[in-house]
């Protein structure tokens, strides 16, 4: 099994590095663009893409150092690495989608805005398709492998695709007298890059926490229950490792049953949690009851 999930996760670099690919020529041709149309929408959007080509890069050494096997002073492996590289790409999205929210709040107050030329919504467009496409295939890809970096660079690429569509129609209104639509758009993408890198901080930051979903948690418990034997749930923990899930439980049953049955029967619940949530690792403490 470990060897699979450990060719998931060459697999998944993949996905970063088209994502890369695709960043940086699309940043590059936007902030080109940007700045001979004077579109402060489309710059705006362009230095989004290098917070994403920063992200993806940082999934892109996540993926690799998670593949690094457990050694002396990492027992369980170095799973969480992605989580970490998730956490330092959120702060520098939070901090580029700042000045951007600085520059383009500035622009507003200081008036003088012209309609940007119309090549730069084409541009948007052009780009809005481009990461759509990255998109559906990253999509794909995570699903693959069940890999949840992956699925977030997916969702980040959906969003990009969004937000060019979205400075595309405001350079595009800016064109009927409304030369001020052009760097309120910008505001809006500054306020979608602070919202991306704040959901990636949160995700990142419960699970590096041991965070878990107890909805989850419910379904553990209930699919415990129904094995033979087991009387009571005593306790149940659960906590991530990248994309890997560990979980203790302490369960009970009959005190007159002999160690070798109710070892019998920890054996049974651990089998079962692997096998309807591929679970990487189950621990499993039997008490009479």
């Amino acid at each position: 099994m470990d060897e699979q999930r450990y060719q998931n996760l060459k697999l998944g670099e993949r996905g970063a590095i088209i994502s890369i690919a695709a960043y940086i020529i699309l940043s590059a041709l936007k902030l080109f663009v940007g700045y001979i149309s004077d579109s402060e929408a489309l710059m705006a959007d362009g230095l989004n893409n290098t917070t994403d080509i920063l992200a993806s890069v940082s999934v892109l050494i996540g993926l690799r150092l998670s593949q690094k096997p457990a050694d002396d002073d990492h027992l369980y492996g170095h799973w969480k690495s992605e989580m970490v590289a998730s956490m330092v790409a959120s702060f520098i999205m939070i901090l580029v989608g700042l000045q951007v929210l600085y520059s383009a709040v500035t622009s507003i107050f200081e008036g003088g805005n012209e309609a940007p030329d119309l090549i730069s919504a084409w541009t948007g467009m052009f780009a809005a398709l481009i990461m759509y496409l990255v998109y559906r295939y990253n999509r794909k890809l995570a699903l693959k492998i069940k890999s949840h970096s992956v699925m977030a660079a997916a969702k980040d690429n959906l969003s990009d695709s969004w937000v060019s569509i979205g400075t595309a129609v405001g350079i595009i209104g800016s064109q009927f007298g409304l030369p001020w639509l052009d760097p309120v758009t910008a505001v809006i993408v500054g306020g979608l890059i602070l919202k991306t890198g704040w959901d990636i901080f949160r995700e990142a930051s419960h699970q590096l926490t041991d965070g878990f979903d107890v909805d989850l948690i419910k379904e553990y418990k209930e699919t415990i229950c129904e094995v033979p034997g087991v009387k009571g749930i005593k306790d149940l923990k659960a906590r991530s490792y990248g994309n890997n899930i560990v979980v203790d439980t302490v369960i009970t049953v009959n005190p007159t049953l002999d160690i070798s049955t109710a070892h019998d029967i920890s054996t049974r619940v651990e089998q079962k949690l692997v096998d309807k949530f591929e679970i990487y690792d189950v621990h499993v403490h039997v008490e009479p009851d």
